[in-house]
């Protein structure tokens, strides 16, 4: 039989899951737009000039280094040679596929499966590729923590209550381990737990390696940093005036806002976020649209290196593969 009767089990909740994320963002964007109009996302675009473009590239150059480094030193852990040339090549076209096609982590994918089958071993550069990106996420995650903590902002107030639910839902994942672990587990429970086990075993392997946790979190502050500065930059290209200890943790609320699984290539919950950020914090909902966009748009136009990487590799000749060092 062909058709839905030939898909894997689970390929159409897959598929929903996808449209739902994508509509998520859609459905987002739909709303600023019903409620604010097209003015702050047409000021977005309007205020970038060539040297907001030149800033940006710039900044984009050293967050995307630091981001391939980091995956380099991850896969170096788990045993993979990574050119760091390569890498950056590869991370490159990674960003570009992120920002321009649905979903925001397409690019991430293609990186994984191409250096899996350059070393013969995709679910080993899967893994790779996935730790790199949790760790990415969780130095993001502290960053924030820290700012939220410490500069004034919106959220500032609920902070205690945040970190003690964080609190418990880190205890509560614990506990839930802890039971999946005592005998009597059903087998899909037991596979999903050994797993995972597997999985964190290699990763502390991994990240034991000399050099490679402290190299690792240093680049990853690194990258979080040019983010943090390429948002900084957007804001005041589309007109924010506001001191920047105050910019700061708006802008890292938007950033984190990113992560969230809704999204049309990276659009949606970060304009949502800084919408009632930018309002939240005493300026306005619009100002937050506009610099969302302005960011939006800076990081696909510095993402343009990636597209000549991916016309590179469809007009030339496969190279050699020779071990784990292409990527």
């Amino acid at each position: 039989m062909t058709g839905n009767a030939a898909r894997p089990p689970g390929a159409a909740a897959r598929q929903v899951g996808r449209w739902a994320r994508l509509l998520g963002g859609l459905a987002i964007l739909a709303l600023l737009l019903w409620q604010m109009g097209t003015g702050p996302f047409l000021d977005g675009v309007r205020r970038i000039d060539r040297a907001a473009l030149a800033a940006a590239f710039a900044v984009s150059v050293l967050t995307t280094v630091c981001c391939a480094w980091r995956w380099r030193l991850v896969a170096g852990g788990f045993g993979v040679r990574l050119p760091l040339g390569r890498a950056v090549a590869a991370y490159y076209h990674a960003i570009f596929l992120n920002t321009t096609l649905p979903g925001g982590v397409v690019g991430d994918v293609h990186r994984a499966l191409r250096h899996g089958l350059d070393i013969s071993d995709v679910r080993l550069a899967v893994r790779a590729v996935v730790a790199e990106r949790v760790i990415g996420l969780a130095v993001q995650l502290a960053a924030t923590t820290v700012l939220l903590l410490v500069l004034p902002s919106p959220v500032r107030p609920y902070m205690p209550l945040v970190l003690a639910v964080a609190a418990l839902l880190g205890a509560a994942s614990w506990l839930t381990g802890r039971a999946l672990s005592r005998p009597g587990s059903t087998r899909p429970v037991a596979r999903w737990r050994d797993g995972l086990r597997r999985d964190a075993a290699q990763l502390r392997t991994a990240l034991a390696a000399p050099g490679v946790l402290v190299g690792v979190v240093a680049v990853s502050a690194l990258g979080v940093a040019g983010h943090l500065a390429l948002f900084l930059l957007a804001a005041r290209t589309a007109g924010a005036t506001a001191p920047l200890p105050l910019l700061v943790p708006l802008t890292q609320l938007a950033l984190l806002a990113m992560a969230l699984p809704v999204s049309f290539a990276g659009w949606g919950p970060r304009e949502g976020v800084a919408a009632w950020a930018f309002g939240a914090a005493g300026m306005t909902a619009t100002q937050g649209v506009a610099t969302a966009v302005t960011y939006g748009v800076l990081v696909l136009v510095a993402a343009l290196p990636g597209a000549a990487v991916l016309l590179a590799r469809m007009i030339a000749p496969a190279p050699a593969r020779v071990g784990g060092s292409d990527v």
